[in-house]
């Protein structure tokens, strides 16, 4: 166990197992640490099945109450997949006025997040069994809005002139990056070490930097008045969700 990946692999192998209280994964020391009510020798037994080279450690019986944090992770997720949401509707709406390929690729790199999000939401506590395929529509969605994306960009690139309005992709993607860093201000409030959290964590944080190529974007188009700056980060953005949903389709085998 030493990637995301195999965490929502065991969260979905476990699913069924109703004695399981909570999940504790440490993916840097390659531990599970299982919580669980009564005497479940199943759980080993998946475990098993996977051929992860799983060895139990110890068993410790304890008194003490566990008490899992899903509802504050569950509650942090959709704070950010509201955020991540709204920016998508506004950034796709803008990124059509303004003519601008940086705001419409940034705007599904937010919708992006909002798929990972909302899977990570499922991750949380038990792992429903619909996951997979929530996971497979998600991904063939992004496959199919990235390509659609890169395709525009080589069409306006041939047959297009038209300069985006620099102006309106340096002020939204100013909000977009402020939204962005408010998210991964929640996202650290829940101080989890749990992959699905931590991949939140890090798919926001390359949000910040793709903001920032935006608005640099913006700033040359205005400079050079050519739009080939503005194509070149929506390229860039498109290939990212392209390589994030086939991320995703991984995860859904």
């Amino acid at each position: 166990m030493d990637c995301p990946s195999e965490e929502n692999l065991i969260r979905m192998k476990l699913e069924d197992h109703d004695t399981i209280v909570k999940l504790d994964f440490r993916l840097e020391v390659r531990e599970l640490t299982v919580y669980h009510e009564e005497n479940d020798k199943g759980i080993l037994n998946s475990l098993n099945s996977l051929a992860l080279d799983t060895e139990l450690v110890k068993t410790v019986e304890t008194k003490e109450k566990v008490k899992s944090d899903s509802k504050l992770q569950s509650k942090l997720l959709w704070q950010v997949l509201i955020i991540n949401f709204i920016f998508f509707i506004l950034e796709i709406t803008f990124g059509l006025l303004s003519n601008s390929m940086g705001l419409v690729a940034d705007s599904l790199d937010m919708l992006s997040d909002s798929f990972v999000y909302g899977l990570s939401l499922f991750a949380v506590g038990a792992v429903v069994v619909r996951k997979k395929r929530i996971a497979k529509f998600s991904g063939y969605v992004q496959i199919l809005l990235a390509l659609v994306g890169i395709t525009e960009v080589f069409r306006r690139y041939f047959f297009e002139d038209d300069i985006p309005d620099y102006l309106t992709m340096i002020i939204v993607s100013v909000f977009a990056l402020m939204a962005n860093w408010l998210c991964l201000f929640l996202l650290q409030q829940s101080k989890s070490e749990e992959a699905h959290m931590k991949a939140s964590m890090i798919f926001t944080s390359n949000d910040i930097i793709i903001n920032s190529g935006v608005i640099i974007a913006g700033i040359l188009v205005n400079v050079l008045s050519d739009r080939l700056p503005d194509l070149i980060i929506g390229s860039i953005v498109f290939v990212i969700v392209l390589r994030g949903a086939f991320r995703i389709l991984k995860l859904a085998k």
